[in-house]
């Protein structure tokens, strides 16, 4: 388990309540990957795909569309409450390593996506493109204010990626 100590920043010194705080600290660092530098929005993407990979192999090819629809659904309904405690107490409006914004948004590119190397990389390329870049109106949407801020940016850009994806798959671009 990771303590209160852990879990607080060490920029802000942010308190972290022991028993209520923990949970929302752990979802929103995605379980201390948004520690990891450099880019931890990047690292947490990687180890969703990572992961996702290792959960449809178990899953089967029958579940994995309702299954990747489901855990992004998680993420994001986890990620907006969760987003919104670790920012109040940080004291910082967007934390740089709260990343449960960047697992719900690679979560949503990877919904009908083949699970095969070449469209994993393509999802993960995609949607950090899009996530560093914000096309409009994303940048927008990080005015909304606390966790739906935080996440709602990501979900567009995990949806532009999405369409991409798909596009691609659909003109045989991506074998």
């Amino acid at each position: 388990m990771i303590s209160a100590k852990i879990a607080n920043t060490e920029s802000t010194g942010a308190k972290v309540h022991p028993k209520t705080g923990r949970l929302a600290w752990l979802v929103a660092t995605f379980f201390g990957c948004g520690r990891l530098r450099p880019g931890p929005g990047s690292w947490a993407s990687a180890a969703t795909v990572l992961l996702w990979w290792l959960i449809s192999q178990a899953a089967g090819a029958r579940a994995q569309v309702p299954l990747a629809l489901l855990l992004a659904c998680l993420a994001i309904v986890g990620g907006i409450p969760a987003a919104t405690r670790v920012a109040r107490e940080s004291g910082i409006t967007d934390p740089s390593f709260v990343v449960i914004d960047e697992v719900a948004g690679q979560m949503i590119v990877l919904i009908a996506a083949p699970v095969r190397w070449k469209t994993l990389l393509a999802g993960f390329i995609l949607f950090r493109a899009f996530d560093i870049v914000k096309p409009p109106p994303l940048r927008r949407l990080e005015k909304i204010p606390q966790g739906a801020g935080i996440m709602l940016d990501d979900v567009g850009a995990g949806l532009y990626a999405l369409a991409i994806l798909q596009a691609a798959l659909h003109f045989g671009w991506l074998r």
